[in-house]
């Protein structure tokens, strides 16, 4: 998942940031600090893809209906939509370190709620919990270190909350293996993140508000003077232990600066929500950066990526790998290529550009879902067949009564037995051969496995099954470096400086709303379409998501704000499509002679008849 504000680094960029951060220690406790909101972002959008098998387990409820599970899975996600909702208000209301704080309480009350739930209403309730806290850290935790370092860092510090959201997504696959075999698994792997928020929740005490914002917060307060410049000596004071003394100075001139801009651009935008909303969108450089900002967030979450991320040990499972711990095991190795993902973009983005590494991206991503596509049609075409004799005499009402009823049993396999809601029992010699199609209970599965066999009701017994995980992994080698991160960056650039709290928080909630359809659907889809269709249909998604980036996303790389608005001013056009600057000039050079000829044969005496 692959969600939070990423601001371009260059490469340049770490070794400064090393040296820095070695000289003054405290600018990457602040970092750091704040960052933990990252990795409680990537832990809690990570971590329900493993608990959900151990809560279909105990709740057979869920077990039964997949859009309950999907509704486990999404509610994290419509939370986080309220949640960035709310956060920006609360930044801007109360400052920058309180909205980290309340985050905190946010997510360790959801663990708690979610740790003692005795229904599965009470998980959706904490997974709600867990969203607002999410949300708001998916935007506060990078603006906190953005405003709170030295400006030659900047890049490089704000990148690490991207690389603390994959790392948290690893660990959570991690802490699922690990309570595998706990007593409580489930609620230890989602009760566990309710630790990280107490120690930012008391780190966050010691440390100081974001200097621009505690004196943005107190101008809004209308103070007097005297208690003005307290704030200012307070904001000075923080800056202190964060610059030189040769550039605290410029720091603070600069942060003045920057304060009278933001109240004339106050002023100029309007005071209210719906006046700045409307100004936005009657400004068409705001408006062809919206095309490009919703485009690539858009695009990032119909990739399908979240599925991945929060499916991937079920989607392990379809490709034939019947073993909750084995399909955890399997699904680290993708969250893992994700983090190194992450580390790979920072080094390339500033290299190689925006618009060619989300191109190159997509094109990676659309031959992997094909390829995935194939396989899972692989997987259902080949499943094991059943075996009739097994079937009716397994055990007891054992039997599954689609089976039973069909009007020709002999044509099952696997695959159909598993979409009539209905569980496969390999064959105790060779789980490549015929075996039994039976009732879907757990004394029946228990029955299965005492006789040594394998329980399938996920997907089916595969020699395909590797090259599932294999091509799940090359699709998280496209996806991460690419559409992974740099739609964040691209929504960092693309605005005008007035209107980018607007306008990327647009294109935020259009990557929230986005997450949710995919997320709530998803399982819905794999029962209606098969896992080979669904995956199809995220392939045609991508095709229609790289049409759309190379006709309205720029290049922004390299180029300066006013520069990216200027381009925006002009219209953007693909290269394909426009003439080059010189067969410009000649164009204007032919039609300004063409019309000065005009202008002299109107203007010469003509010859009488």
């Amino acid at each position: 998942m692959v969600e939070g504000g990423i601001s371009k680094p260059d490469k340049t960029e770490f070794t400064e940031c090393w040296k820095t951060t070695w000289k003054t220690p405290y600018i990457m406790r602040l970092a750091l600090s704040a960052g933990i909101g990252g990795l409680l972002f990537g832990y809690d959008t990570g971590v329900i893809s493993g608990a959900l098998l151990y809560i279909r387990e105990d709740f057979h409820e869920v077990d039964r209906k997949a859009w309950l599970q999907e509704t486990i899975v999404s509610m994290a996600v419509a939370g986080a939509i309220i949640g960035a909702g709310f956060g920006g208000w609360i930044n801007d209301r109360f400052g920058r370190k309180i909205s980290i704080m309340v985050a905190d309480v946010l997510f360790f009350v959801g663990a708690i709620v979610m740790a003692l739930a005795p229904a599965p209403w009470m998980i959706i309730l904490g997974r709600i919990f867990v969203g607002f806290g999410v949300g708001m850290a998916s935007m506060t935790a990078p603006l906190y270190i953005s405003e709170a370092s030295p400006a030659r860092i900047r890049g490089a510090l704000v990148s690490t909350n991207g690389l603390l959201i994959t790392g948290g997504q690893f660990l959570s696959y991690c802490i699922n293996l690990a309570f595998t075999h706990v007593t409580g698994t489930w609620r230890w792997m989602l009760g566990v993140a309710g630790l990280p928020a107490v120690v930012q929740f008391v780190l966050m005490l010691s440390l100081p508000e974001s200097p621009r914002s505690d004196i943005v917060f107190w101008r809004g307060f209308g103070l007097p003077p005297l208690m003005k410049a307290q704030v200012v000596d307070e904001a000075k004071s923080i800056l202190e232990r964060i610059y030189p003394a040769e550039e605290l100075e410029d720091e603070m001139n600069a942060l003045k600066i920057s304060v009278e801009a933001e109240k004339a651009d106050e002023h100029a935008l309007g005071d209210s929500m719906a006046q700045k909303l409307k100004g936005a969108f009657k400004n068409v450089v705001v408006r062809r950066g919206l095309y490009a900002g919703v485009t690539v967030q858009v695009a990032q979450q119909f990739s399908g990526i979240n599925t991945v991320m929060y499916y991937s040990p079920t989607i392990v499972q379809f490709a034939g790998f019947a073993s909750n711990k084995t399909a955890m095991a399997l699904s680290l190795i993708t969250s893992g290529l994700n983090a190194v993902g992450s580390i790979v973009s920072m080094t390339f983005v500033d290299r190689y550009g925006r618009r060619r590494m989300m191109i190159i991206s997509m094109i990676g991503i659309i031959a992997c879902l094909v390829v995935l596509t194939i396989i899972f049609s692989q997987v259902a075409t080949h499943s094991p067949n059943i075996d009739h004799f097994e079937s009716m005499h397994f055990a007891l009402n054992a039997s599954c009564s689609s089976y039973v009823r069909a009007n020709d049993p002999t044509s099952w396999n696997c695959m159909s037995c598993l979409r009539a809601e209905c569980g496969f029992c390999a064959n105790g010699v060779n789980k490549y051969t015929p075996g039994a199609c039976l009732a879907l209970s757990k004394d029946i599965k228990d029955s299965c496995r005492e006789k040594h066999r394998t329980w399938y009701k996920d997907g089916c017994p595969s020699r395909f099954g590797f090259l599932a995980v294999v091509f799940l992994g090359l699709y998280i080698i496209s996806y991460s470096p690419g559409m992974g991160t740099v739609p964040w960056i691209v929504n960092s650039e693309i605005y005008p400086l007035r209107y980018r709290g607007i306008g990327g928080g647009i294109a935020a909630v259009a990557n929230w709303v986005s997450n949710l359809i995919v997320s709530q659907t998803f399982l819905t889809l794999t029962k209606a379409l098969g896992s080979a269709g669904t995956f199809l249909l995220f392939a045609v998604f991508c095709g229609i998501g790289l049409i759309f980036i190379f006709w309205f996303v720029p290049e922004t790389k390299g180029l300066q704000f006013e520069e990216v608005e200027k381009l925006l001013q002009a219209g953007f056009r693909p290269e394909a499509f426009r003439k080059s600057s010189e067969e410009t000039k000649v164009d204007k050079g032919k039609g300004k002679a063409k019309a000065e000829a005009e202008t002299d044969t109107e203007t010469k005496p003509q010859p009488s008849s």
